[in-house]
């Protein structure tokens, strides 16, 4: 297996990010609007804590958005062709490590309904549901990891 390196994200990582997001394939079919467009920022990169997965050539496998004053997961994606390799894992212990340098005691994650499994393998817990509202057609597990 390749080494994998995590490192913060910079602005020069939105194209490679928002590719990312766009090409998930978690997001296909009914959930396929929900990444329509969407774009993760050069300035959003710069004013949250993310940070990227990437392989020895500079490949971005995956990465997180951690909303430190919000105490939130904002973003978390792995490349398709990168599951399954334990990159995922190391990005959210990473995620974990991050936020209690930042004095966090718990993050709070409003997952997409396939990804729940992966946040309760993780480390997470479920903490509730929100239900559909607005362009969110469909509810959605509420999760918790508890850093103390």
């Amino acid at each position: 297996m390749p080494s994998i390196t995590l490192r913060r994200a910079t602005a020069d990582d939105a194209r490679r990010l928002t590719q990312l997001v766009r090409r998930s394939g978690a997001y296909r079919g009914d959930y396929a609007a929900m990444v329509d467009g969407y774009v993760v920022g050069g300035t959003y990169i710069e004013t949250h804590a993310v940070h990227v997965a990437a392989d020895e050539s500079g490949r971005v496998l995956g990465f997180y958005a951690l909303l430190v004053d919000e105490a939130e997961l904002d973003l978390a994606f792995v490349a398709d062709e990168a599951q399954g390799r334990g990159i995922g894992r190391r990005l959210m212990d990473h995620m974990r490590e991050q936020a209690r340098a930042a004095g966090l005691s718990s993050v709070r994650v409003v997952a997409h309904p396939p990804a729940e499994d992966f946040y309760l393998r993780t480390g997470a817990r479920r903490t509730g549901t929100l239900e559909p509202a607005g362009h969110v057609h469909w509810a959605r597990p509420e999760l918790r990891y508890d850093l103390a």
